[in-house]
């Protein structure tokens, strides 16, 4: 017999409110899946996002009452397929006693560097955000379609050795794309993601920005890198829009292929979700794995976070032989 399947929702509480162009969260909305299989149990973390039609419900439903093996032959892209994807890694994993990274041949995760992610509010606001966070090697700035150079700067001043990610989630225009060329080349940003609406992102074939732009909700699996190629120089590697570690292991690839520079990103989330991603994180050349960070506790045996920069989880904790923290 295969593996047992059970799943349950989780609301993880944040330390503080996190917002984007699109609206404000003040807990995370998971949906864990558990594998057991001859005394052992994987484990994989889901975030569904309303910006792709998912809900914790919807995310249920998909799984409720069928066979790993049939949701990981018929599950389309999104959280859900993340979820039980990376439960499969975990499990087997256990029963092999062989760790996910080795059966992926990739170094064991260390510590790397981790944008620190300053949350859409007033100029004020983010640039207190911002000074507390100083000491980050990198920053991640939500902005909205109003007040952008405002906040960027706030931003800038504040934590003026960091470099700086913009990330507009899909709510500029063309024209105040082009407006933002010359505060963005002035404060040190070394990325625009996302600026444009999925939909809209046509506008950008051929445009000369002075920074490179990367698709996020452009990008969801391999099938969207070479359309993406056409019109963004990098792209933002997400196993809950990837549909797990096994599409973004391939995509990691594949984005080389045609170009790309590659950052690896997560949704708010508990460390169980980010630590699959941070096997892909050595290859990346940005990487955004916060989402732990948010929480007002994170699982035990997580990853931890000093300076900017993410320590794997412990031993154990996920992917891995043994026993979890």
């Amino acid at each position: 017999m295969g593996p047992d399947l059970r799943l349950r929702p989780e609301r993880l509480r944040l330390r503080a409110p996190f917002r984007i162009s699109r609206g404000v969260k003040t807990h995370a909305e998971v949906v864990v899946v558990e594998l057991h299989q001859d005394g052992q149990v994987g484990l994989g973390e889901c975030v569904p996002y309303a910006r792709y039609g998912e809900t914790v419900a919807s995310v249920m439903a998909q799984l409720w009452g069928r066979s790993p093996e049939d949701l990981l032959a018929t599950l389309p892209p999104g959280a859900a397929r993340n979820a039980v994807d990376c439960a499969a890694w975990d499990l087997r994993a256990r029963l092999e006693g062989r760790p996910v990274a080795e059966r992926l041949g990739r170094p064991a995760p260390k510590p790397v560097a981790s944008a620190v992610t300053i949350s859409l509010d007033s100029p004020e606001d983010m640039a207190a955000a911002a000074r507390a966070a100083a000491d980050a090697p990198l920053l991640k700035v939500k902005l909205g379609a109003q007040g952008s150079a405002e906040r960027l700067a706030a931003v800038s001043e504040a934590a003026p050795g960091a470099d700086l990610i913009v990330d507009p989630n899909e709510g500029w225009s063309r024209p105040l794309l082009e407006a933002m060329a010359e505060p963005i080349a002035r404060h040190r940003v070394v990325l625009v993601e996302q600026p444009l609406p999925a939909a809209e992102d046509a506008a950008l074939a051929g445009l000369d920005y002075p920074v490179p732009i990367c698709a996020d909700e452009s990008v969801h699996t391999c099938a969207d890198l070479p359309a993406a190629a056409e019109r963004y120089r990098a792209v933002n590697i997400k196993l809950d829009k990837a549909g797990g570690l096994t599409e973004a292991s391939a995509m990691m690839q594949q984005a080389r292929g045609v170009g790309l520079k590659v950052m690896v990103g997560c949704m708010v989330a508990s460390s169980l979700a980010i630590a699959p991603a941070l096997l892909l994180a050595a290859d990346a050349d940005f990487v955004d794995l916060d989402g732990p960070w948010w929480l007002a506790e994170d699982r035990p045996g997580g990853c931890r976070f000093e300076r900017g920069v993410v320590l794997p989880p412990q031993v154990g904790f996920w992917g891995e032989p043994g026993a979890r923290p």
